[in-house]
């Protein structure tokens, strides 16, 4: 066999694409343009110690369809961590700036090339733990840990060879091929993968036990840690078959099988996320996946969708993936969309109506409120800054526009044009337009149109409703819509409005918000209302008018997605300082705890209400009402029939108890283990129950944390509560030094636990001497961008500025951003979003 030549290099017709941190747009644009057929293949050595460094060798083979440029190969981490190059069997100079390992124009050929680099791996998305480690690359991680090409339309095999200690367990996209002990180390051999964006690469090793299942045909492994010998009885058969359900809803609504070589997944104690789709391995948070008899209806429907999500992924976002991080809210929202749908089947006796609404209303209406408010659909010139596109936006108004659209378009078209869409763009790469193109091919509507004020703005409008009526008939009914933000924006829609009347009898009309004035035609001539309750299927975006008459009537509302409607909308309109005062709605949240049924709404209303009373009350108020509230709360619970609920209003009571004689109550339950009625508390819930006692210092004297500690079998769970212990402490010398810690990357190495500290550390109760934490918590956040996983950001700034309410804080938030004009636009929205409730707070007390 001969080798050809390679072609002595021209000179370039333009310049070179520069070399800038992060992953820019126009690089990216350039390398897709010239590279093709990429395959890594990558040998890992991974000590037992976590302080020693795991050596790598790494093969990099691609088709260059231009040499005329360098090639840049993305590689966050120190040049110190690389040892040598060759490009084409032939030994390079190591030229590392900017993050990237430029290959030399020399050195490159048309056609198929191959460059080794052998390096020391970098660890800042490792996740290494005593025991076990794991990888978490999304949107741009992959090159903190080997150079590669990270972005998501050049698709690539990943053949991986990783060797650990005996005794470990691993995982990967591909299977298992070989396996190898070698004294006191083993060696996994895994098969080429799949073709697969970078952020899909992946690998999970440590003392894992794993379980292995064949459901319907489809062979499934399971990696956990979990000890907990309840939890392992009672979850892990509904965990495979929620899988197995999954899988099945999914190849019938796409009309595809799966499309890859395995199906596994990994439960992973603390996990930054609820799960990570990863092809063929997925990983997802162990506390989400293993419940006990203590479960609430919202915990076992949470890990339904959860797993459905991750699963759909598979179609949405791993078989077809976005070109660009711009359109990361594409697989999102069919993630969730079909998440929704699939638990609908999978979970019995679930109202996926009600859950809909739930899950996603006041989710996207927290964001969509604020000045920080950001489109679906948003500009991305640099995948560094892809983590600020993710948040509550993507993940609930998307679901909501989306079924909308399915609304607009008819069920049958819209799956037929996201079948058509799955088809054309398998195992590759598509853009929002490229799916508007396809479904708008299937209804008359414009949804170029529609998708303006939907996908590419953001912001939601507000309803006012004009009724008239003469000898007790409706003489006209009409709804117009503004935009919240002023300007003259539409968003087309279809919701209900519900006429009710003094007998109980109901009628409901479906209004088609086409325009900024709709009439109601078919309302005229009805019989006059008592009252009209608009958006009565909680399907509607937006604020809508509600009569403070309503709540009277709400327990007389018999649809619980009609009382979840107006649950909502209340909040919203004492959120706008419309209707009701934060007391007031208070008040009615309690009356209504003991009259909802439905353990869903439940939910929502204790969720609110503990909002309210923490967020939105004075402290003086909070102090006067509290007896009574718990008072509410402990009757409520007493003559609730449902276990579930019962332990919903439990929680709430924990998380408002003030008054000496709740807190000795709850003592008592923690000292006792003793849950009060059939409330059903587990480990976990103690160790909250200990927590919550401790940061209200209750009894000042007594050891709670270290008494719970002991408690504690788990390992993983010990080193959670001892993590969070000095954020409790009752001393603030104390807490200063914790909150020290955290301007070290090493102390915010556990996000899930640093958020849940923060929480604790800003908690209303322990404020006074906490709020001197929030300017140097602010001038931490660009670092903490640059530094944590992409939900971590918006999560520090809600565990530390979300309970605040008073001047100064709102103050120092204002300070802050007159301070930096020229801020990261995208953490500038995240801080606007997080200080919304604070600021409405300070308006709301005028």
């Amino acid at each position: 066999m001969t080798t050809a030549k390679a072609p002595l290099p021209t000179e370039p017709t333009e310049p070179d694409p520069p070399v800038t941190t992060g992953v820019s747009e126009m690089v990216a644009v350039a390398r897709k343009a010239t590279i093709s057929g990429v395959a890594y293949n990558l040998s890992l050595h991974v000590p037992a110690l976590k302080t020693e460094p795991i050596e790598a060798i790494e093969q990099v083979s691609f088709n260059l369809k231009d040499n005329r440029h360098p090639v840049q190969l993305d590689f966050k981490a120190p040049t110190g961590n690389l040892h040598s190059l060759t490009v084409n069997g032939q030994p390079v100079a190591l030229d590392h700036r900017n993050e990237h390992l430029v290959l030399p124009v020399a050195a490159l050929r048309r056609g198929h090339n191959v460059a080794e680099i052998r390096l020391r791996a970098g660890e800042q998305s490792l996740n290494r733990n005593d025991d076990y480690l794991y990888t978490l690359l999304v949107p741009d991680r992959a090159r903190t840990v080997v150079p590669v090409f990270d972005q998501p339309n050049l698709k690539a095999t990943f053949t991986l060879a990783l060797t650990v200690p005996a005794g470990w367990q691993a995982i990967a996209n591909a299977p298992v091929q070989d396996s190898t002990l070698n004294g006191a180390t083993k060696q996994y051999l895994f098969a080429a993968s799949d073709s697969m964006s970078t952020y899909l690469f992946s690998f999970a090793a440590g003392k894992f036990t794993r379980l292995n299942r064949t459901l319907n045909g489809r062979a499934m492994s399971l990696l956990h840690r979990e000890t907990d010998s309840t939890k392992l009885r009672l979850s892990l058969d509904p965990i495979f078959q929620l899988h197995a359900d999954a899988l099945a809803f999914m190849t019938a609504y796409t009309g595809l099988p799966y499309p890859f070589q395995k199906f596994d997944f990994v439960a992973i104690p603390d996990f930054q996320y609820g799960g990570m789709e990863h092809v063929g391995a997925i990983d997802y948070k162990a506390s989400t996946l293993f419940l006990d008899e203590g479960a609430t209806q919202d915990q076992v429907l949470a890990r339904s969708n959860l797993v459905s999500h991750e699963t759909a992924h598979m179609w949405f976002g791993d078989l077809v993936t976005m070109q660009w991080f711009n359109d990361v809210w594409m697989k999102e929202v069919f993630a969730n969309f079909m998440a929704d749908k699939i638990t609908q089947v999978a979970v019995k006796n679930s109202n996926y109506d009600l859950k809909f609404v739930i899950d996603h209303y006041p989710a996207a209406y927290g964001i969509d409120r604020t000045a920080g408010a950001n489109p679906i659909r948003q500009p991305l010139t640099n995948l560094q800054d892809a983590g600020s596109l993710y948040g509550n936006i993507i993940y609930h108004k998307a679901p909501i526009m989306m079924r909308q659209l399915e609304r607009l378009m008819g069920p049958e078209p819209f799956r037929d044009g996201l079948r058509e869409y799955l088809k054309i763009y398998a195992h590759g790469n598509a853009t929002w337009p490229d799916l508007i193109k396809i479904l708008d091919a299937r209804t008359p509507a414009d949804l170029q149109a529609w998708n303006q004020v939907w996908v590419n703005q953001p912001g939601r409008p507000v309803f006012t409703a004009d009724l008239q009526t003469s000898a007790n008939k409706i003489t006209s009914l009409t709804l117009t819509q503004r935009a919240e933000d002023g300007s003259d924006r539409l968003w087309p829609q279809l919701f209900e409005v519900l006429l009710m009347y003094p007998d109980g009898h109901t009628k409901e009309l479906t209004v088609n918000m086409n325009a900024r004035t709709v009439p109601v035609t078919q309302a005229v001539g009805e019989p006059a209302p008592r009252l009209v309750l608009y958006n009565s299927s909680g399907l509607g975006y937006g604020v809508f008018p509600t009569a403070p008459a309503l709540t009277a009537q709400l327990s007389k509302l018999k649809n619980p997605v009609a009382r979840a409607a107006a649950y909502v909308n209340l909040y919203e309109n004492m959120l706008n300082g419309q209707v009701i005062r934060p007391l007031a709605l208070l008040s009615v949240y309690r009356q209504a705890l003991t009259l909802e049924p439905e353990e869903l709404n439940l939910k929502l209303l204790t969720g609110q209400a503990s909002a309210v009373f923490w967020q939105f009350l004075t402290p003086t108020q909070r102090l006067a009402v509290g007896p009574a509230l718990e008072k509410d709360l402990w009757a409520a619970l007493q003559k609730n029939p449902s276990v579930n609920s019962q332990k919903l209003l439990f929680k709430t009571y924990q998380s408002v108890a003030l008054s000496q004689p709740a807190q000795a109550r709850l003592y008592h339950i923690w000292q006792t283990e003793k849950a009060p009625a059939r409330v059903k508390l587990t480990e976990d819930d103690y160790t909250a129950l200990a927590l919550a006692l401790a940061v209200r210092d209750y009894p000042a004297a007594e050891p709670i944390l270290p008494a719970q500690l002991a408690r504690i079998k788990n390992e993983d769970r010990r080193q959670r509560l001892q993590y969070l212990m000095p954020a409790l402490s009752s001393d603030v010398a104390t807490r200063d030094t914790f909150f020290e810690s955290l301007k070290t990357k090493p102390g915010r190495a556990k996000e899930a636990w640093v958020t849940a500290a923060l929480g604790y550390l800003h908690h209303p109760l322990r404020q006074a001497t906490s709020e001197k934490y929030l300017p140097a918590s602010l001038d931490l956040l660009q670092e903490i961008q640059l530094t944590g996983d992409i939900f971590f950001p918006y999560g520090w700034l809600q565990a530390t500025l979300g309970s605040y309410q008073t001047p100064t804080a709102a103050a120092t938030v204002r300070t802050f951003l007159a301070a930096h004009p020229d801020y990261n636009p995208q953490l500038r929205a995240k801080l606007l979003q997080a200080s919304d409730d604070l600021l409405r707070a300070e308006k709301l007390a005028r």
